[in-house]
């Protein structure tokens, strides 16, 4: 297991570049709570980004009108949001017949949680009685779920900003939205009332499953690449692990000093990445349930007793970029950092008053930052060639759990290398 860094020099830490700014026109209610972007998100195809911008309202944009735009508003580096300030609407270029269009989208309620979806056509709904069903979802067609803070979903076409779905069973907040990446519509809500639900929208919505075991809050969920399990995180240190084919609990994984907020797994699925309030980012081996890297927001590291109560570094928000190599954290000391799995300490940072929610573009380019006024800021991953092993690993661990690995016969040190043990 790697260890924090003994000390730290910020003059060897790089400053991340800012791309850009989406915010949202100032009004006198904007000063009360219920402002916040709890979540951001890109589809996966990469043509739509959306944000919850505050008091009941989702915005989905044109991905490449904002990299357009932002390419010609930021032509010269900068690493200062200050002055980069630019309302969504200028992204509201007229579209052509065939452009994507901008939607607002008023969903009723406070938006904590939102996932795109996409269908696969010979992904068969599990449900047996299909022919009567109301909708026919196809491989053309883009959804965008929104968990609301009366505990419903609600389940929009992007293509058109028209609401298709209303599920309600939840009792509390549906804190957190991820759709299983396989194209089977699969979708799994985690909600403050202390349950995962799983959704079938093949089946027009119908609720599968139920799952329990968190004995409060739960905060976040995440699908691995393979659609074969389920991460889920929330209050009292909680990190879960589930199997999606028959929805059991397969182990918790143990080390956080206090609530775990944020997960995520690495493109290969062979890594873990959680957040938590307890200062730290944690990257696990998802199959043994072992911590292989802790990246601290606090040096030196601080007293589990510290790390357990209320402090100034609480993490918000993790990310995994789509290269396999690099994670992005939000903290509470108004700063986002850039991490490689290969050092210990921070790659990148820059400056992010109150901020709540990151997520990287399909491309793993650009990172979008969601903050408690409403506005998403943009900046630039850190670039370079990954090397060639890396790849070639990368490629191996999709196909291959931890325990396939350690059994093949090779040399400990390629073994250790292609478990991540050696980052």
């Amino acid at each position: 297991m790697a260890s924090f860094p003994g000390s730290l020099n910020e003059q060897d830490i790089g400053k991340a570049k800012f791309i850009g700014e989406l915010s949202v026109p100032v009004a006198p209610f904007d000063q009360k709570s219920g402002r916040e972007t709890w979540t951001v998100a890109f589809a996966p195809d990469g043509s739509y980004f959306a944000w919850s911008q505050g008091h009941r309202i989702v915005r989905l944009v044109p991905w490449s009108k904002c990299l357009t735009k932002f390419s010609t508003s930021h032509s010269s580096e900068g690493t200062n949001p200050a002055g980069g300030h630019q309302d969504g609407d200028e992204c509201r270029v007229p579209p052509a017949a065939d452009e994507p269009c901008n939607h607002t989208i008023d969903c009723g309620d406070i938006v904590w949680g939102l996932a795109f979806g996409s269908s696969v056509p010979e992904k068969q709904s599990r449900c047996v009685n299909i022919e009567w069903h109301r909708f026919k979802f196809g491989q053309d067609q883009l959804l965008l779920a929104t968990g609301l803070n009366n505990g419903r979903i609600k389940i929009w076409d992007v293509y058109t900003g028209k609401l298709l779905l209303n599920l309600m069973d939840h009792t509390d907040i549906v804190r957190d939205l991820t759709f299983a990446p396989d194209g089977s519509l699969m979708l799994v809500s985690a909600s403050r009332d202390k349950t995962l639900r799983v959704w079938d929208l093949k089946d027009d919505g119908n609720m599968v499953k139920v799952l329990r075991g968190h004995q409060s809050w739960v905060y976040c969920s995440a699908f691995s690449p393979d659609s074969s399990t389920l991460c889920s995180v929330g209050a009292g240190k909680a990190v879960f692990l589930w199997n999606m084919d028959d929805y059991s609990l397969v182990r918790k994984l143990e080390g956080h000093h206090n609530d775990v907020v944020s997960c995520e797994f690495s493109p290969d699925g062979a890594l873990l990445v959680t957040a938590s309030y307890d200062t730290r980012v944690i990257v696990w081996d998802p199959y043994k349930g072992t911590i292989l890297l802790e990246q601290g927001h606090l040096f030196p590291p601080p007293s589990p007793i510290f790390a357990g109560g209320a402090n100034d570094r609480w993490v918000r928000s993790v990310s995994f970029c789509h290269d396999g190599r690099h994670i992005a954290s939000i903290a509470d000391d108004r700063l986002l950092r850039f991490w490689s799995i290969e050092e210990k300490a921070p790659q990148a940072i820059a400056g992010l008053a109150s901020g709540l929610s990151c997520a990287f573009s399909t491309d793993g380019t650009v990172l979008a930052a969601g903050t408690r006024d409403g506005s998403v800021l943009f900046w630039a991953c850190p670039r370079s060639t990954p090397p060639l092993q890396h790849l070639c690993r990368m490629a191996l661990r999709r196909l291959m759990s931890t325990q396939q690995v350690e059994a093949l016969v090779i040399p400990t040190p390629l073994c250790d290398y292609l478990a991540y043990r050696v980052l």
